[in-house]
Parts: structure tokens; sequence; C-alpha cells
């Protein structure tokens, strides 16, 4: 059924892939999704994260950790791939997909989880995951 609400992710011109209402809150609108039900939080399969709106690689599996944050945790980023901007609370950063500008979380520096002292914090819905072998879609520029 089409949604009568039509924006840059599910409007008829739209160039990204398609999102739920609760996709978009989050990409889109700068919402967090709630911490411990992200379908990603404690997987630790080998692969690749990729933006769910562009499909730009993101984080690889070996970059990720146990942080107990309730949401996916990353000591690095795909070089390139994310890019760090003051949140609107001024007390954070916010990263965002360097590809298409979707919200994906916070990052963190100095809690000492890691070597690296980084943490990036990515909502589930902000990514999806492509097991080590498996091909990743092509980036919608």
């Amino acid at each position: 059924m089409p949604s009568t609400k039509e924006n840059s992710s599910t409007g008829p011109d739209s160039k990204y892939n398609p999102l739920t209402a609760e996709e978009e809150r989050v990409i889109l609108g700068k919402g967090t999704q709630r911490a411990f039900v992200g379908e990603y939080t404690d997987l630790k399969d080998a692969g690749t994260y990729v933006c769910r709106r562009c499909n730009a690689p993101l984080y690889q599996s070996d970059a990720k950790f146990a942080s107990e944050c309730g949401w996916p945790s990353f000591d690095d980023e795909i070089p390139g791939s994310v890019k760090k901007v003051p949140d609107i609370d001024g007390s954070r950063t916010e990263i965002v997909c360097q590809n298409c500008g979707g919200h994906l979380g916070h990052v963190f520096v100095g809690e000492k989880f890691t070597a690296k002292n980084t943490r990036h914090c990515v909502n589930s819905l902000s990514m999806k995951f492509y097991p080590k072998g498996k091909e990743l879609p092509p980036v919608i520029k």
C-alpha cells in the first residue's frame, strides 16, 4: 500500500532505498533506536555493515566490539565513510553517512573500551549487514 507521506526516502522520485516509518524517524529525523532492541547489537558474524539508505559501506565487523551500551559499537569506520558533525545538543558528536547524510548515531572518545579509545554508537536501523563473502549492493550516489 503506497504511503501518503512522501519524502526524500520514499517519494516517487527517490533515488535511495525505501525506508520504514521507524527507519525514517532514526535516519532522516536523527532519532535514536531504543537500547538493546537492535538486530545488530549482539551480532558477532564477520562481514560488512552498509548504510540502510544508500548502501555505502560503513563498518567492518572486525571493528565491532561489545560495549554493553545497548547499540552496536565500533572503534573505527571504513576510511572516508562517516562524517562527524557537532550534535544539535551541543555536547555530543553526531555521525552521519558521508554519502547520503543519513543519521547513524554518535561517536564518543575517551571511554577506554578499546585501544583506539573511540566508540561509534550506531543505530541498528541505520545499517544493513552483509556476511563475509556476500556481494555488497551498489552504492546509490
